[in-house]
């Protein structure tokens, strides 16, 4: 399923980029938490976790919003994708970053150092991948890379199996697209073998936990931060 996704990404890079940065299709419905209404949110919440300023976002996506948005405010932040458009398309947008950005594939060991980063985002791209590959490689090397302390932000599309949908972003009669569900105790279970723990809901305003929203389209999804110990 991830061949048919790089193409997906491939032909409508732009179109994409051009959702992602006027963040039309960034914002939620349905959250279990009355401060989680975008991906505005989860982001701030991260960054207000790490340890540090040095972050990864892995699954850049095309135009890399996200990379830009963090490297305006201070951060020492850098971004990764497996389609070669996505990330030609931030470099022409945002010149600024071009040497923070670059292609590679979250099938393959990071290439970085252990303990590289403070905090790595990971949003809504293990839906792309297959779950072994997920389970064995993708998730366990976001773990490798963080420092002690360092927070992983994940987020993807929850349930079982496989979902298709039509994304009505995409044409007149919109696009179906296809994309793989996520258990979320199974993934926390993976991640404290890689030494990570769940970041608890605190009772208060403050975002935690597990949390679940719809998108547009819509889609279940289920986002947390673990914190590496």
């Amino acid at each position: 399923m991830q061949f048919d996704s790089l193409d997906f990404y491939r032909e409508n890079a732009e179109r994409y980029s051009q959702l992602s940065h006027e963040f039309t299709h960034s914002v939620y419905t349905d959250a279990s938490h009355p401060a989680l209404k975008g991906d505005l949110d989860l982001l701030n919440r991260a960054v207000e976790l790490a340890p540090g300023k040095r972050g990864l976002d892995a699954g850049c996506g095309a135009g890399a919003r996200d990379v830009h948005l963090l490297h305006t405010r201070g951060y020492d932040v850098y971004g990764i994708d497996a389609v070669e458009e996505n990330i030609s398309l931030g470099r022409e947008l945002h010149p600024e970053i071009a040497d923070r950005i670059s292609v590679a594939d979250l099938r393959e060991p990071l290439p970085f150092d252990t303990a590289s980063f403070d905090f790595a985002l990971c949003n809504a791209v293990i839906q792309h991948l297959p779950p072994e590959i997920t389970e064995a490689v993708t998730v366990p090397e976001l773990a490798r890379v963080l420092a002690p302390g360092g927070v992983l932000q994940l987020m993807f599309k929850r349930g079982s199996g496989v979902a298709t949908v039509n994304d009505r972003a995409y044409g007149d009669e919109g696009m179906d697209r296809s994309f793989q569900l996520y258990d979320e105790q199974r993934l926390l279970r993976i991640l404290e073998r890689c030494g990570c723990s769940l970041v608890e809901a605190d009772g208060g305003e403050n975002l935690g936990g597990l949390l679940y929203f719809n998108d547009p389209k819509p889609m279940r999804h289920c986002a947390f931060w673990v914190r590496k110990g």
